[in-house]
């Protein structure tokens, strides 16, 4: 997840605090792991289905290839993206979209 730009107003006060406990705590938290969930389709089963469930069993979800998957943080939404192949053939997401934030209040 990129880092989140600072407005000039933002990246002073950040310089004038780094000498001060509230500085050092607010830089600290950049290095804070999270957990990243891309959702890429859901189903509804019941649990006798679960439980029928073996290797090579194939659950149909809700979405195509092509449509947009969500990631989010701690259940909350924070972008949008698709599906693409990495250099290695992997699996990765191209953000197209990033969420704006519910509880931000609007100035």
């Amino acid at each position: 997840m990129a880092l989140p730009e600072i407005t000039p107003t933002e990246e002073n006060m950040i310089e004038q605090d780094e000498s001060s406990a509230v500085g050092k705590v607010y830089r600290s938290i950049y290095n804070v792991p999270v957990n990243v969930v891309v959702s890429i389709g859901q189903k509804r089963l019941t649990v006798s289905e679960i439980l029928e469930l073996r290797p090579d069993s194939v659950i149909a979800l809700s979405a195509r290839i092509e449509d947009p998957v969500s990631l989010t943080v701690d259940n909350r939404l924070i972008a949008r993206g698709e599906l693409i192949e990495t250099d290695e053939g992997g699996l990765g997401i191209k953000i197209t979209e990033i969420a704006e934030d519910p509880d931000a209040k609007s100035t």
